[in-house]
């Protein structure tokens, strides 16, 4: 059972019917520039720039819904969003709307996808998993200048052997407090389904997490303590330690957020919709028995 993002946007209620069609859109940003994805007054948020750019052009106010709020810095390839429009402002043909919308909004931000979708599908509460990746730049000149908003300069040595031990010990269901920034009556239980490295290229080494659900700042906190082991400055036992503690710790240093990425959502089959949002909106309760860690 999936936890509803503790950070998330605030629940847009469907308004279907009265002409009213529930849309998709699916985008992406470089989140450089951009002070996250949620709205803060006299800031330049991405929320804010896709729904003036919308508003503008469908001349209509728009609200949107996502499916994971990134903070300031962290980018997104495969971001989804939804929200309810009348029928008549929205073209027949999708594409067109994407195609007026690249000529309105800036260069580092893109809606890249527009679809009709059934009343259904939320984005948020909908979501059967977020997927990330982290990039570092390991060779001994950090990342290469055409990469570095993207990518993190890491020229010291790494033992990725004892990183991937470590990170293959936190999969599973788990309560992860100690890499979450707390957040009064939000539940830190998720389940890690991926937590993987791979060298993609010479001098780049991704960090791929993939899971049901993340807390605020979790990929970032766990990227930080892995680091750590791969440095020799902690053990492996130690990053699987920390999830049994009740609270954030103060040992977990958060990675820097230019070098994270939101490359992708799924989302269940149509049919599947209305079910996984109910499941989602329950409460997560504490982990009866932990899962069989896969590695």
């Amino acid at each position: 059972m999936s936890a509803p993002e503790p950070h998330g946007e605030p629940v847009t209620p469907h308004l279907g019917g009265g002409g009213l069609v529930r849309v998709r859109l699916d985008i992406a940003y470089d989140g450089t520039d951009f002070s996250g994805w949620a709205r803060q007054p006299g800031l330049r948020t991405v929320r804010g720039v896709v729904e003036d750019g919308l508003s503008t052009v469908l001349r209509t106010p728009v609200e949107l819904t996502v499916a994971g709020r990134t903070d300031a810095g962290v980018h997104a390839a495969g971001q989804v969003a939804h929200l309810d429009l009348p029928t008549a402002v929205l073209p027949d043909d999708p594409d067109r709307l994407v195609r007026r919308l690249a000529r309105f909004l800036p260069d580092d931000v893109r809606v890249t996808g527009v679809r009709v979708v059934p009343d259904a599908f939320d984005a948020r509460f909908g979501a059967l998993r977020r997927h990330y990746a982290y990039r570092l730049g390991t060779a001994p000149h950090g990342s290469d200048p055409v990469r570095s908003r993207d990518t993190v300069s890491w020229p010291r040595p790494l033992d990725v052997d004892a990183v991937r031990e470590a990170s293959a010990g936190l999969l599973g269901e788990h309560d992860f407090a100690a890499f979450c920034k707390r957040r009064e009556g939000a539940s830190t239980v998720r389940e890690l389904q991926r937590l993987d490295w791979s060298a993609d290229e010479p001098g780049i080494l991704v960090a791929r997490v993939s899971a049901d659900a993340f807390c605020h700042s979790m990929v970032r906190s766990l990227v930080g303590a892995l680091l750590a082991v791969g440095e020799g400055r902690r053990t492996p036992a130690w990053a699987v330690s920390l999830l049994e503690l009740p609270a954030r710790s103060s040992s977990v240093a958060v990675a820097p957020a230019h070098g994270l990425s939101l490359v992708g959502v799924d989302y269940p089959a149509d049919d599947e919709l209305a079910a996984r949002v109910l499941r989602t909106r329950a409460v997560r309760g504490p982990v009866a028995q932990p899962r069989t860690r896969r590695g």
